[in-house]
């Protein structure tokens, strides 16, 4: 079956037109960012001088000595480096966003408990919040939270990273990003006492960056994080995140939930972290995979990218990204039980777009100068049974209007699998609704 991130359909003559340059095309207004996986400056063709880009935040691969000892230097960064988009919505894969994947919390939290195990029962006790005691519950909370918090020591072909990790299971299962652990050829983790235990991969997710690992538990246990709901969290909420920033182990940084909802997406070939968590916790790399907490100790996000200010190539202030909480539990329980993910949760339409102006309309005679232009259907996907085709232009999804693929992106990223949706398009000059139920978008082999 056809990739649903990649446009397979290159001898149609609209997309040959439409689609350059790839990604995204020309006519979309938001901003690149870049893959990065340590603090060195990016290229600078990666910039485009673009307004902003994203890295995420494994602290730097480095050299590591060759069978006859002589240094080599790693290539991780280049191989790591791929253009990254943040669309408050999606971008030019639009078509296939999924919904909030809130996967009920209700359903989820029941998974989460039949799937997670509880380790070691934490002594400290997290005083209520009142007006004058905030430092006293963060000190709390920091105290609660540190031993769940690892260190990942990442071997790889050409060089090592450090990242982070959180225990989420009293069996020793950990939980982290996926661009922390990929290519690995062996895995460390360090305990919040020191300790250094061999670790396993147990599976990963690319599609949402996140990846589980497994050590044995020492004799006198591990303490595990619990797992909060991020649906409950409000912007301008306090949050601390902790974890092993540029290797300096067990840092703790504390800011507010800047935003939520926000869909990033690493572009073509990479993640798309849905419902994703604004924050202004300073994030470094080394941060990812680490924790991000509420003031009542529960994990409520996993620390993953930061933002680049492309005029001074130097981490943007305060403007960091998290996978959140309920992402977590749906995902990781399926790793845990089948070492794979089987159930995405992501709400799926099944349409190759491209944006539509004024120049794309007069090129290919449409009758209206805005929207998302179908280049494709998706075989396996709603759309491909729906009436829907090649040269519709969408320009509405219910009662939220479609003036390009970004657009598009937004009228879905709220849906999920399961929900109809009323398209309205413009097919030639006659405008035609239809009624869509929606899929779920099959998880990658």
């Amino acid at each position: 079956m056809q990739n649903p991130y990649v446009d397979e359909n290159e001898d149609h003559p609209i997309a040959e037109r439409a689609q350059q340059p790839t990604p995204p095309p020309a006519s979309t207004s938001y901003p690149y960012y870049q893959y990065r996986s340590g603090p060195q400056q990016p290229t600078a063709q990666n910039y485009n001088a673009a307004p902003g880009q994203l890295q995420p935040d494994t602290y730097p691969r480095t050299p590591v000595a060759t069978a006859g000892g002589r240094g080599m230097r790693t290539g991780a960064i280049i191989a790591l480096t791929v253009v990254l988009l943040v669309v408050f919505g999606t971008g030019l894969f639009a078509g296939w966003q999924f919904g909030r994947t809130n996967a009920s919390t209700s359903s989820t939290s029941s998974t989460v408990a039949s799937t997670l195990q509880p380790g070691n029962t934490s002594s400290v006790t997290i005083p209520p919040l009142t007006g004058n005691n905030i430092e006293a519950v963060r000190e709390a909370v920091i105290a609660k939270v540190r031993p769940a918090v690892v260190q990942v020591n990442v071997t790889l072909q050409g060089g090592s990273a450090i990242g982070s990790g959180v225990i989420i299971d009293g069996r020793g299962y950990i939980v982290t990003n996926n661009h922390v652990v990929s290519g690995e050829r062996s895995l460390e983790v360090v305990l919040y006492d020191g300790t250094r235990l061999t670790a396993q991969l147990v599976g990963v997710d690319p599609a949402d960056d996140l990846a589980v690992i497994k050590v044995t538990p020492p004799k006198n246990g591990l303490t595990v994080l619990k797992l909060g709901d991020s649906s409950k969290l409000q912007v301008g909420q306090d949050v601390l995140a902790v974890g092993n920033p540029l290797g300096i182990t067990q840092t703790v940084t504390n800011g507010i939930v800047s935003a939520l909802g926000r869909s990033v997406s690493e572009g073509q070939g990479g993640a798309t972290l849905p419902d994703a968590i604004q924050t202004d916790a300073p994030i470094n790399p080394g941060n990812s995979g680490g924790a991000l907490v509420d003031l009542q100790g529960n994990l409520v996000g996993i620390p993953t990218l930061t933002a680049i200010d492309p005029e001074f190539n130097t981490p943007a202030s305060g403007v960091g990204f998290a996978i959140p909480s309920n992402r977590v539990a749906l995902i990781v329980p399926q790793i845990i039980n089948t070492g794979q993910v089987t159930h995405t949760g992501r709400a799926v339409l099944g349409v190759q777009v491209a944006d539509v102006d004024a120049s794309v309309a007069a090129q290919d005679n449409l009758s209206v100068d805005h929207g998302a232009l179908i280049i494709s259907l998706i075989s396996g996907y709603p759309a491909a049974s729906s009436g829907l085709q090649p040269g519709d232009v969408i320009v509405g999804i219910d009662n939220t209007p479609v003036n390009d693929t970004a657009s598009l992106g937004d009228a879905l990223v709220n849906k999920n699998p399961g929900d109809t949706v009323a398209v309205h398009i413009y097919r030639g000059s006659q405008q035609l609704t239809i009624n869509v139920k929606l899929g779920e978008l099959q998880a990658s082999s």
